[in-house]
């Protein structure tokens, strides 16, 4: 008998632990999604995030895999955080919101600039065919990459290059989205956008207002641009 009790209670107290890499915050995602982003939810005067698709995206991809370990606990909270090198990891309700404007479809192939630790990507991944993505920052896009394969996002690649130019090989593409401000759209990003695509850009200098951008490139070839809100965001690095 007493045998017995041993084995059951070695047996609680194996399921009562977590195993390890068990995603732990998965109430702290629905919350994110919740409060911050859904527009059923969202009581800041925001403009929430209607399109279903991209708000179940939110509540999958674990951002906790995607920031430092000092910043776990604050995974969720509705702010960007530090990832290195002077760049951030952006707020969750923008990373939605910019996805949103993007309008995502299955057969979609999209271009990013701006890799930074792989998040955005990820959440693209969750909603596209295949994410291109570029970083500059040659230890950040080389650990983007080593952990977008650690969480099995198959349909990203990463290159490590000079985003400004885009990425020719594979253009042109669906839709684009940038994740750093220049201070004017670049024209290589327009000539890769496939006509009848959409390009989502904060546009703008470090010490100026940035404008979140809509670029939209009729089916003719035309362009038309709407800015949609301000933001901050770090500004885009490279040779231009």
């Amino acid at each position: 008998m007493k045998r017995f009790f041993l084995i059951l209670a070695t047996f609680l107290v194996c399921i009562a632990i977590p195993s390890q890499g068990a995603d732990t915050f998965d109430d702290d995602r629905k919350w994110m999604v919740k409060t911050q982003i859904d527009a059923e939810g969202i009581t800041d005067g925001r403009i929430g995030v209607k399109n279903k698709s991209v708000l179940e995206a939110m509540r999958r991809v674990l951002r906790h895999e995607f920031v430092p370990d000092r910043y776990k606990s604050q995974s969720y909270v509705d702010m960007p955080l530090p990832i290195g090198y002077d760049q951030t990891i952006s707020q969750p309700y923008i990373v939605a919101y910019m996805t949103e404007l993007l309008d995502p479809k299955k057969e979609h192939k999209v271009l990013e600039v701006g890799t930074g630790s792989g998040y955005q990507a990820a959440v693209l991944a969750e909603l596209v065919k295949h994410v291109y993505t570029i970083e500059i920052i040659k230890e950040l896009g080389e650990s983007a990459e080593e952990r977008l394969k650690r969480l099995a996002y198959k349909n990203v690649t990463v290159k490590i290059g000079d985003g400004y130019f885009g990425w020719e090989e594979h253009a042109p593409y669906d839709a684009i989205i940038v994740t750093a401000a220049p201070d004017h759209i670049p024209p290589m990003l327009l000539h890769q956008l496939k006509p009848g695509g959409k390009l989502v850009i904060p546009v703008g200098g470090r010490f100026r207002v940035q404008n979140l951008t809509l670029v939209q490139k009729t089916e003719a070839g035309s362009v038309m641009t709407r800015q949609v809100m301000p933001v901050v965001f770090v500004p885009l690095t490279g040779k231009h």
